[in-house]
This record gives structure tokens, sequence and C-alpha cells, in this order.
């Protein structure tokens, strides 16, 4: 193996990453803007709680439709082809959205942002796969969401201060231009494997450091997905992802920002300031979490049921004291949230990706990809009704008792999510 290629390729590797990571900062943008703007959006186009739910599950819809196909293009025509065409029409939407006279173009313009960021995710999962080590990719897909966690800071934090100076419209309007210069980026800079620039493969330099001469297995696309929905050990995963995530795009993309706006009575700036712990808690939580799972607790289960043990425990606690507590203590509450909730997903694709032989990466990650959007579609809109179903406030808020019974139905889902660890298998090796 020539040694200089080999040097070549364990750098330029960085570079791939990182302009994907930017790409995913763009699919958290969108995967949680609308908390922070939902009391704009609903008095713009004169709507309610149950439609603005709608509004923000449609994204996780074609998200979660999306999921299996993202995986089996990854696989077959490739990642980067993949993520450029799919940019091209999530900038698209995310100036249709800017744009919308009213709420179906708005329902269009979020169609077509789901879709389109859709896929990132799973093709840049698949590029990790051939370009890292497998010992580095519960640690890659970390910082992977740390990434996607500085998206969050800015669907919130920045978002508010760009909302509050030229308007929800002309912010969204913004984020789908810069969009557009990505894909131009990801297609000059990024390949699918070191071989298409004529470099060593991962699989060669890890045998050469390990002496080894494993060769990878040839898997056709059906044959792969049929693996991983008849595996047993599949289901818990997928089915705590559903529950977990679906409380946390419940709440934290959606609902918790009405629910300290109302419940609090914060104003815009100090709401996008408390949901901003989303991000510090993903920035720091996931590197974090990658890091416990593979040098400290070596293992993959461990995590998911400590995590997934406190998130129980928080939501009980929010139920039982759903107002009156100080503001450092909601700080508190939205950064547990994220660490618990968002932060230990990067455990779920990891054991996912464990589960599976790696060339068949992409179609296992995207197949159970398919469930954490699935659980963000229904939650939205259910607990959009919940709250629909108790009067408004005189200051047309929701009632503290709609809030009440959401965080009722969050904290049940939160104990099936607990009882899923337990049918987990270790995958840790």
């Amino acid at each position: 193996m020539d040694n200089g290629k080999a040097k070549k390729m364990l750098r330029y590797r960085w570079l791939i990453f990182w302009v994907l990571a930017i790409a995913y900062l763009f699919v958290y943008f969108h995967r949680l803007s609308l908390s922070v703007v939902a009391n704009d959006i609903v008095k713009d186009f004169n709507t309610s709680a149950g439609v603005m739910g709608l509004l923000g599950s449609i994204y996780f819809y074609c998200y979660a439709a999306m999921q299996l196909p993202a995986g089996l293009l990854s696989d077959s025509i490739g990642p980067r082809k993949t993520v450029t065409v799919f940019l091209l029409v999530a900038s698209a939407g995310s100036i249709l959205f800017g744009l919308a006279p009213d709420i179906y173009t708005a329902f269009g313009g979020r169609v077509l942002v789901g879709f389109g960021v859709s896929m990132v995710f799973i093709p840049t999962m698949k590029i990790l796969s051939q370009w890292f080590r497998a010992k580095e990719f519960a640690s890659m897909a970390g910082i992977l969401n740390a990434v996607g966690g500085v998206g969050a800071l800015a669907a919130t934090w920045l978002l508010a201060f760009m909302t509050s100076s030229i308007g929800w419209r002309a912010s969204f309007v913004i984020i789908g231009c810069c969009t557009f210069f990505l894909l131009i980026v990801v297609w000059f800079v990024v390949r699918d494997r070191p071989e298409d620039r004529g470099w060593p493969s991962i699989l060669s330099i890890e045998n050469m450091e390990n002496a080894g001469n494993a060769k990878p297995e040839g898997i056709g696309l059906m044959e792969g997905a049929k693996r991983v929905l008849s595996n047993r050990y599949f289901w818990p995963v997928a089915i705590w992802f559903f529950f977990d995530c679906g409380i946390f795009f419940g709440f934290g993309a959606l609902w918790g920002g009405p629910y300290l706006m109302h419940v609090y009575g914060l104003s815009q700036g100090e709401t996008g300031a408390i949901l901003s712990m989303i991000a510090y808690g993903m920035i720091v939580g996931s590197p974090l979490l990658g890091f416990v799972s593979d040098r400290v607790l070596k293992s993959r289960k461990k995590p998911f049921m400590i995590c997934t043990s406190i998130l129980a425990c928080l939501l009980l606690f929010l139920y039982l004291v759903p107002a009156g507590l100080p503001k450092p203590a909601l700080y508190a509450v939205f950064l547990v949230l994220s660490v618990c909730a968002s932060s230990i997903v990067v455990i779920g694709f990891t054991t996912t990706k464990e589960l599976f032989p790696v060339e068949i990466a992409g179609t296992s990650v995207g197949t159970v990809n398919l469930f954490p959007f699935l659980g963000g579609a229904v939650f939205m809109p259910l607990l959009g009704r919940i709250l629909d179903m108790y009067p408004k406030t005189d200051t047309g808020g929701y009632a503290l008792e709609g809030y009440s019974a959401l965080l009722l139905v969050l904290f049940i889902s939160s104990i099936l999510a607990l009882i899923c660890t337990f049918f987990m298998k270790e995958t840790w090796k």
C-alpha cells in the first residue's frame, strides 16, 4: 500500500466530514425552527394549534417516508449524488415557505423541505462508514450530532434574533439561499469512497493495521432490507426511537416554545434562550455520550438505559410540577431533555450499524431512521389536539390543564421507551 496516499486519504476525510456536517446543521435548523416562530405563523395565517401541529408534523411525515429510499439510494447510486440533488429540493422548499401567501403554500414549502433534508443524514452515515474506521464510528456520529446541535441553536436563539430583526419570512428565504450554495460545495468536495480519488479504502488500511484479511460481503439491496427487518434485535431499537424522538420532536421542536410563553409568560427572546439549551445539550452531550459508550462504559445498552431512565424521571417531575419553576430550573430541564432524548440517538444509530454488515450500513440506518420521524409526525399533531381540547386563556394562550395532559402523555411514552431498552442487544465489541 502507498503510505503517502493513505495519509492523504486520512486528512481529506475530515474536509468531507465537515462539509456534510454543515449540511446536517441545516437539517436540524429546519427540524426545530417552528418552535420559535409558531406563534407568528399562527397569527399570520390565523390558524389553530391543530393545524400548526400538522404543519410541524408534515416535515416528519416526508422525512420518515424517505428513510428507506435514502438507504437504498445511498447503497446504489451513491450518497454524494443523493445529497446534492435533495439539498436543491430543500433550498427551493425553504424559499417557498418564506414567501408563502397562505397556509396551503406554507404546507407545500414544508413538504419540499422535509423531502429535501431527509436525504442528508443517511448518505452521510454511509460516507462515514467508508471513510472512518469502525471503532471511530460512534465518536464521529457524536460529533455529527453535536454539529446538528449548532443547527438547533440556530433554530432557537439565532432564528429568534433574525425573526425579531427581519421577520420569519425573510429568515427562511436567506436559509434557502445558503442551502443552495452549500449543495455546490458538496458536489465538488464530497466523494463516496476513498477509491473515487485513487486512494486506499479504510478497510484496507484497517487490515494493514490489524494484519487481517477480512473481505467485504456482497449483499443485494432487497436482501439487505430483508436482513434488517427480520432481525429481532432491530425492533426494540426502532420502537425506542419512535417514542424517544416523538417526545423530543413533539415537545422540544414544537410545543416547548408555546409552553414557556403560555405557562410562564416568557417573551420570544427569553423562550429562545431557554430552548437554546437543546442545542447546547446536543453540542456537549453527543460527543460525550459517544466517548462514554466507546471508552468508559464500553457498552451501547447501558447509555440507553441510563438516559431513558433520567428522561422518564424528568417528565414525571414536569407533570407533577408543570408551572412555578424558577427560570434557572427551566434552563436545566431543557438541557437534560436534550442530552437524554436527543444526544443519545447517536448510540442508537451506532447500535443499528453494528447489528449488520457495513455493506448495508445505508439500508440499516435508513430503515431505523424511519421511526424517529414517525414519532415526530405522530406526536406533533397529537399534542396539538390535546391542547385544543381545553379552553384557551384570556390572553389567547393554551391552558395549563392542556399542558399537564400533554406532559402525562410524554411521561407514559418515556416509560414505553425505557421498557424497549431491556430488550436491546449489546453490540459493543
